[in-house]
């Protein structure tokens, strides 16, 4: 029988493992772990997104902070911004919301942020060291995958994981955490992408997959092989008439055809997307860590 990877039961756990660290750095009257969060413009998904950060924050103890700048702050008043904040102490995670306005690039902020403070994981430094196995700040919704995999009691040694999708966000780093030697890892990896002829060749030899592409429902039942295990990171909106809405939230997996043969599925909601701020979290935690020697 199908078991359901349930996201935000295990989010759920991660904060509350936080908070009971927060509390203790109350008790003993610490200093708290710090995260702003920067957002240029008015992009409602972006606003939204950037508040539910802020609220979590503020559930489990932590200091949050978010600064909104106008939709035509230039890239050297944002990265001014950065800077301030690279040496203000009561802050030891810095985000900025993604993406951007077309004016400002994207990797000249990322690289503006100091490595210790990267809670994306973005910055090259933390990338690097994510390929060659060193302890770093890893990308939250991978981190969250591994955590995912590991609560659940998922063996990953020796199986054949296949990624779909290759982006810097999700596909890369899973695929390089994965290979690493090491515990909850030591995986065989395959990424497969748009260049592939026939990408279900290579999803029908996972023991484990993992959909990452942004396309809704796109791996079906006939693409994989029994009792594979399926992690679905994809969110995407598709019409639905039946909803007040007008939309709802699937996968990149057809779930109703692949929870039938899979023996581990993450649902869409609640499978990964819970993952990630909780994740975003702990890498605050991590930083506060690091930066303190706490």
């Amino acid at each position: 029988m199908t078991k359901l990877i349930d996201g935000k039961k295990i989010s759920q756990e991660i904060k509350e493992e936080i908070k009971l660290f927060c509390n203790k750095l109350k008790e003993e009257e610490k200093q708290l772990p710090g995260l702003v969060t920067i957002l240029v413009g008015n992009n409602p998904a972006s606003f939204s997104y950037v508040n539910s950060k802020a609220k979590t924050c503020n559930e489990v103890g932590m200091i949050s902070k978010v600064e909104q700048l106008d939709e035509s702050t230039s890239e050297d008043e944002l990265i001014s911004l950065i800077k301030k904040y690279n040496s203000d102490e009561k802050f030891h995670g810095i985000l900025v919301q993604l993406p951007l306005p077309k004016h400002i690039n994207e990797s000249n902020i990322i690289k503006s942020i100091i490595p210790e403070k990267d809670v994306d994981g973005f910055h090259p430094v933390n990338v690097g060291k994510l390929v060659i196995g060193e302890d770093t700040i890893i990308p939250c919704t991978p981190y969250g995958i591994i955590e995912l995999l590991k609560r659940y009691k998922i063996d990953t040694s020796g199986k054949h994981v296949v990624v779909v999708g290759r982006s810097n966000i999700v596909g890369k780093p899973i695929a390089n955490l994965l290979l690493q030697k090491k515990e909850e890892a030591n995986a065989i990896v395959t990424v497969v992408h748009s260049a592939a002829k026939n990408i279900s060749y290579y999803t029908k030899q996972a023991d484990i997959l993992i959909a990452a592409i942004g396309s809704p429902n796109f791996i079906k039942a006939d693409m994989l092989k029994n009792e594979v295990v399926v992690i679905d990171v994809g969110i995407n909106r598709i019409e639905d008439k039946n909803s007040t809405k007008g939309y709802k939230i699937v996968g990149d997996v057809d779930f109703d055809e692949v929870s039938k043969i899979a023996s581990y599925i993450t649902p869409v909601p609640g499978g990964v997307g819970p993952m990630t701020i909780a994740m975003l979290l702990k890498n605050t935690l991590i930083a506060y860590k690091l930066l303190t020697n706490n």
